[in-house]
């Protein structure tokens, strides 16, 4: 942008002195950067400890009697196979087990953030799309944002994706600055082994930082479903 800037200088003797300045300024107006460049890293060092850790499906819990049972959206068949107490019959264990799934799913994300209706996640799912890795971390009954990252050679374009239970809706967060570092050695074994530090525009709230910092450690595979875990 150019600001021409003009001063005139008037002297009130004689009406015939009039000088000028012209003041020329260039000014450089810098444009956000939504990528981040990324740091290559041959054996990123940090906590990945909770790798070792694992869940079971988000409705599956454990009983008063010692027994694993879906409660929440579940089969609707799995109600005739409980007692009043909500013990599972005998004659029906083995049925109920082939309708839940009582799979361990191994941790792959240990995060903090300060975003629109979080309360954490233990999972993030990344796969290769043509030349990108994209990656997202699973929401649930609690959390209904979800950090997104694009990863195309050597840059990364991280977001937050709200999905809202006010009638707001759907809402993206770009990025605004912040650092992400990655093994390149497993990356090489199809592995997405990164540690990140991210903070995001919120243009409703300026006064208070939105951001999203931790540590993934997850297989890049060919599909984008949860089932991939």
């Amino acid at each position: 942008m150019w600001i021409v800037l003009l001063f005139y200088s008037y002297n009130m003797k004689t009406t015939t002195t009039l000088t000028l300045f012209l003041l020329t300024l260039f000014v450089s107006c810098g444009t956000r950067n939504e990528n981040v460049r990324i740091q290559w890293v041959d054996d990123l060092q940090g906590d990945f400890s909770f790798t070792q850790k694992w869940s079971y499906g988000e409705n599956i819990f454990l009983n008063q009697f010692g027994q694993l049972v879906c409660d929440g959206l579940c089969d609707e068949a799995l109600d005739d196979m409980r007692d009043m107490n909500g013990r599972i019959l005998k004659d029906s264990l083995s049925r109920y087990y082939q309708l839940v799934d009582t799979t361990h799913f191994y941790h792959s994300i240990s995060s903090q953030a300060q975003c629109y209706e979080w309360a954490g996640t233990d999972f993030a799912i990344a796969y290769r799309v043509g030349d990108t890795v994209r990656c997202y971390t699973l929401c649930n009954v609690a959390t209904h944002s979800s950090l997104q990252l694009s990863i195309i050679n050597n840059e990364c374009i991280p977001q937050i994706e709200l999905n809202s239970v006010s009638p707001s809706g759907l809402q993206y967060f770009s990025y605004k600055s912040g650092t992400i570092s990655i093994d390149s050695r497993m990356w090489k074994k199809g592995i997405l082994k990164a540690e990140f530090d991210f903070m995001f525009d919120d243009p409703d709230n300026t006064e208070e930082p939105m951001w999203w910092k931790g540590r993934i450690y997850t297989r890049i595979g060919d599909s984008d479903k949860a089932d991939s875990l």
